[in-house]
């Protein structure tokens, strides 16, 4: 369980440029500080992760998330209040190309999560500011829903780690809304957490 305690400490690592392991809803994910690039390298090298590759940030109230993309039309704020929080990432148009080391060679998009905190991470609600993250796992293999399920090269690499207890292992549905606020398009890239008929209850 994450104490308001750790969810402070969180919060300071992430001001100084730390990186931390930290469970959530879906899988243990790896965090730091969006404009740190300096932290975003350490993130990427710890994962293996290939450099070209987008990550998302991350918000831990969905007030936040709104007031910190105000581009985004009436449309595609109503859809993110009925998606989050959370088992969803969402793949937002990003006309200010705001946070972008998270966005990678795609400036004009941008992902976004707001976590569905259970009783063992709701402390994390006090964390008033974004991260970027990723899930905690060797590029390639297979997502922690634990804390000894991080491999040991990451977990001993890292500056915090945050035990939430088992998560349910399962990453997040990942919904392109891109094209929602014009055409109220979206589409389902990756089916996870959330199952497609519950997007489409939210979405039409």
């Amino acid at each position: 369980m994450i104490t308001a305690e750790q969810a402070g400490t969180f919060s300071r690592c992430m001001t100084v440029g730390g990186v931390a392991v930290f469970g959530a809803d879906t899988v243990y994910g790896l965090a730091c500080e969006p404009g740190n690039k300096e932290a975003v390298r350490r993130l990427y090298a710890l994962k293996h992760r290939a450099p070209v590759k987008p990550a998302a940030i991350m918000f831990f109230d969905v007030r936040l998330a709104l007031a910190a993309l105000p581009e985004q039309g009436p449309r595609t704020r109503l859809a993110m209040e009925g998606l989050l929080p959370g088992g969803v990432t969402l793949l937002l148009p990003n006309p200010a190309q705001r946070f972008p080391l998270a966005c990678r060679g795609q400036p004009d998009t941008l992902g976004v999560r707001v976590p569905a905190l259970t009783d063992a991470s709701i402390a994390l609600t006090a964390v008033r500011w974004p991260i970027l993250q990723t899930s905690a796992n060797l590029s390639g293999e297979a997502e922690a829903r634990t804390v000894e399920a991080v491999p040991t090269s990451i977990r001993d690499a890292v500056d915090l780690v945050l035990d939430a207890g088992p998560l349910p292992g399962t990453s997040s549905t990942v919904i392109d809304l891109r094209r929602y606020e014009s055409e109220s398009a979206w589409t389902v890239i990756r089916e996870g957490a959330v199952g497609r008929d519950a997007v489409a209850a939210v979405l039409g």
